[in-house]
């Protein structure tokens, strides 16, 4: 079985942005729009995806004695 290949998500996140620059500059035509559209969509599946099996492994790591300790993630500003 061929090794499964690694998700490029910074790529694909960059990619979603350019194709979201290129829709709302408006000079798509509505057949292109929704090409881009398209493309959009499975990209976001793509790194939603990825996100949801990265936070598994995180999962995995932080198992200690057969439980989670899921604790929620506060954001800090370092200002």
């Amino acid at each position: 079985m061929p090794a499964k290949k690694s998700f490029p998500f910074e790529e694909s996140l960059a990619r979603l942005e350019s194709l979201v620059e290129k829709m709302e500059s408006g000079d798509l035509s509505l057949e292109d729009s929704l090409k881009t559209f398209e493309e959009g969509i499975k990209l976001t599946r793509e790194c939603q995806q990825a996100l949801k099996t990265a936070e598994q492994k995180v999962n995995l790591l932080i198992e200690q004695n057969g439980a989670v300790d899921s604790q929620p993630f506060i954001e800090t500003n370092n200002e």
